[in-house]
Order: C-alpha cells, then structure tokens, then sequence
C-alpha cells in the first residue's frame, strides 16, 4: 500500500472560467498541476438541456489520468420521452449530452483504482441536489467516496448531510468512507459540520472561495477517523486562479 492517497475535491464552474470563457482543456490543467488520485467535482455537467460533461467526453478518454466514475444515470429532457424519438434526439440535433455526474457532482479515479459499486443519492432540497457514491478499491483496500454539493439554506445542509450519513450506514458493506466537496457552510461552528465531529475529521484546508481573493473556507473533505490525515492544503497557482470561482482543496490520506 502507497504511504497516503491524494484526494480532491474541485467546483469547477462548469469550466467557465472567471475570463468567461468556457475552457474545458484548461479545467484538465489545474487537475494535473493537482495531482490527486480520486477526485471530487461538482458542476462538472452544463445546467441546461441534457445538461452533458462540461469537459467533452474525448478528452476525457484522451487525457488517459482519470476516469469517471460511470453512475448510470441521465438528466432526461422533455424530448428524450417521446416515443421513437427520444432515443435519437442527439444524433438529430448534433450534440453529445452524456453526463459525468449527477446534479453536476462528479468523481474521477486513476485507471488502476477498482470500481466496486456506485449509487446516485437524491437530497432534501429547497433547490435540485444530489449527492454521488462509489465504492473503490485502492491496491485490495476498500474505500467509499462521496461527492457532494450542499445547498446555501443551512437547514437544508444538516437535512442533506444526515440523509448522507443514513445512505452510507445503509450500504451492505462496512468500510473507511471520505465525504468532500463544496460545502456552502462559512462557519467552521455550523450544527451541519458538529454533526459529523464523532465520526470524521473534518478538513479545512483553508480559503478556496473566490478564486480571484480567497475569504471563505467552503470547500472540505470529511476523513473516517479510521484513516489518518496527513497533510491538507488549496491549490493555489496563476491557472487555478482563473479556471474557476473555486480553488482546489486537497488532502493526503493513509490507512
């Protein structure tokens, strides 16, 4: 086993950068200058229509580092449920709109990382989110990630982070389980974030929010207090400071 796994959880807009151009090859550079093993993302699908990769699956697959994690699911449009049409609206219309997420969360793995098993959680919510899980193993250790995005109404964020936590103790296996992603929560204090303390460390690594001047500490990772934290910290380089209106977080994890 690797002395530590390197984790990432990344907002990415979109790939609309804070020049507002959309630049899907420059999302794949700060991943790159990152260099995490499993990867968290959230906006990583458009908001609109089929709401598809923001980055186009071929480069993706071109780019060969990660691969995500395939949920099986689809954000289906009004079009896609008509008889015999549904079926052949993008070759129609010329469009690719295969997601990676679900309700823009996303999880890339390295190609030698293990896929055991995948879920798509729906939320409570005051506005659509959603929640992505998969189970993974990392050189015969079993591992759960989960992506997420929380709402800006803090009720709804303790409502979304217990629904979470029930779906996780719910799963038929037992293992070490890592929850990250943009937490919308500005106080380290919040009654969400106190809810987890027996169970996880919560990781800060510092302020990811807004790229441009960072002041808000909203993007975390909460760590199974079976794995141990070894180090933590924001990406902060030229290119990240304008591919997103969040900057990188990651965290170095060991068994």
């Amino acid at each position: 086993m690797p002395a530590g796994l390197t984790l990432a959880t990344y907002n990415m807009r979109k790939a609309v950068g804070l020049d507002r151009r959309r630049d899907p090859a420059r999302i794949l550079a700060v991943l790159e200058e990152v260099g995490a093993d499993i990867i968290a993302l959230q906006e990583a699908d458009r908001r609109t229509g089929g709401r598809a990769s923001a980055v186009p699956h071929e480069l993706w697959e071109g780019h060969g580092n990660w691969l995500p994690v395939p949920l099986g699911v689809k954000n289906r449009r009004a079009l896609d449920r008509l008889p015999k049409v549904g079926a052949r609206v993008d070759e129609w219309l010329k469009v690719d709109t295969r997601n990676i997420g679900w309700h823009g969360n996303a999880i890339l793995v390295r190609p030698d990382i293990g896929i055991l098993d995948v879920a798509a959680l729906d939320l409570p919510m005051l506005e659509p989110r959603g929640a992505v899980m998969a189970e993974l193993l990392v050189n015969d250790r079993p591992l759960r990630i989960v992506g997420l995005h929380l709402d800006l109404s803090g009720l709804w964020r303790r409502r979304q982070l217990k629904a979470i936590c029930e779906a996780v103790r719910a799963r038929p296996h037992a293992m070490p389980t890592v929850m990250m992603g943009d937490t919308n929560e500005w106080r380290s204090t919040a009654a969400c974030l106190r809810d987890l303390e027996p169970d996880y460390t919560i990781v800060a690594p510092g302020p990811s929010f807004h790229a441009r001047r960072p002041m808000a500490v909203l993007d975390r990772l909460f760590v199974d207090r079976s794995l141990a934290v070894e180090q933590a910290g924001v990406h902060e380089s030229e290119l990240a400071r304008v591919a997103s209106d969040h900057l990188p977080v990651w965290a170095r994890v060991g068994w």
